[in-house]
């Protein structure tokens, strides 16, 4: 039987075109432009944020439970489906980064701490990039009060995590899923890359998950650019979406500048707002954005991007949202 297109002897790569790292050199361009422009630059205005709703959000399970999504800061967000609580992307600590003295660090606390957390029962991981893989995070949710959640990651990182002490586990290939209680949870592609140091470049998989539960339909684009693997999930899962698209789909919509570095990994507010389009998704929300200065747009422009290209297109403001760090919207219930 012959391999999927996207397996490459050791190696993983995208379905349309072949992810070509940048060079040394090209990093080092993109640095010196930046700094001789003074990029990026500080805010307008602080990135909102706001209290959680600690006490919807901790009674908020089993049969009684309001589908629910609360952004807790960058990709990661608390979605509550199901009867069920899921983390996507979990990173809690000050720095997206190996180091804990330097790299990219956090510009303002998570919007729900993990000790104020409810018991997380399914944790999703769409690449081993340290802004979306961060090990303290995960260490502390697989030893947290009543059990480990199960952790749902990409091919290739089940022994990382097990190498880890982190035993509960399972990985998937693209398309492929895992059930947990009313949830399942497929892995479906991305455009995009791994690596975790400078020896193990694309040796494990990458995706986006789509979340599958009586009450709520939720995807989880991780980090990608555009390709048409959005049509193509959209194709792909249409005999479960009779009743319409994604209940609620979570678009990045930062780190996108400059085009010329960054087009090929990570979408712009235009080329997300594409995404939404072709998933067809009842009601999408922005996240990848101001939490971590990671390229050269302000951590604050992805948004004011988002309200002024909507407007363009006569789309209804809760159609494509952000949220302020801490805060919660409900979606309505799948009938």
């Amino acid at each position: 039987m012959s391999k999927p297109a996207h397996h490459r002897d050791g190696h993983f790569q995208n379905n349309r075109g072949d992810f070509e790292p940048k060079s040394l050199a090209e990093v080092i361009r993109w640095k010196w432009h930046a700094a001789r422009q003074g990029l990026p630059k500080r805010p307008l205005a602080p990135i909102p944020t706001q209290p959680a709703d600690l006490a919807f959000i901790h009674a908020n399970h089993g049969a009684t439970q309001q589908p629910a999504v609360t952004w807790i800061g960058h990709a990661t967000v608390l979605a509550q489906l199901g009867g069920l609580s899921l983390l996507t992307d979990p990173i809690f600590s000050e720095r997206a980064s190996p180091f804990s003295f330097a790299g990219p660090k956090r510009e303002q606390p998570p919007g729900v701490a993990l000790a104020e957390l409810p018991h997380i029962d399914a944790v999703v991981v769409s690449h081993n990039h340290y802004d979306h893989l961060d090990l303290p995070s995960c260490r502390t949710l697989a030893h947290q009060p009543g059990g480990s959640p199960l952790f749902v990651v990409p091919l290739g990182l089940k022994a990382w995590f097990q190498a880890r002490g982190i035993a509960r586990v399972v990985e998937l290939d693209w398309w492929q899923s895992e059930r947990l209680g009313e949830l399942e949870i497929f892995l479906v592609p991305a455009q995009h890359w791994s690596a975790r140091g400078l020896n193990d470049r694309m040796k494990t998989l990458w995706g986006g998950f789509a979340v599958f539960a009586p009450d709520c339909q939720l995807f989880f684009a991780g980090d990608t650019g555009y390709s048409r693997d959005f049509s193509d999930i959209r194709e792909r899962f249409a005999e479960r979406q009779r009743a319409g698209g994604f209940d609620i789909a979570l678009i990045p919509i930062g780190a996108y500048e400059p085009r010329w570095f960054m087009q090929s990994q990570h979408v712009n507010v235009e080329e997300a707002l594409k995404i939404h389009a072709d998933l067809g998704a009842q009601r999408s929300l922005g996240v990848h954005w101001g939490t971590f200065e990671l390229t050269d747009e302000s951590l604050d422009e992805p948004p004011r991007q988002l309200e002024r290209q909507r407007a363009d297109l006569g789309m209804a403001e809760d159609a494509f949202f952000t949220l302020a760090v801490g805060g919660t919207r409900r979606i309505p219930r799948r009938r």
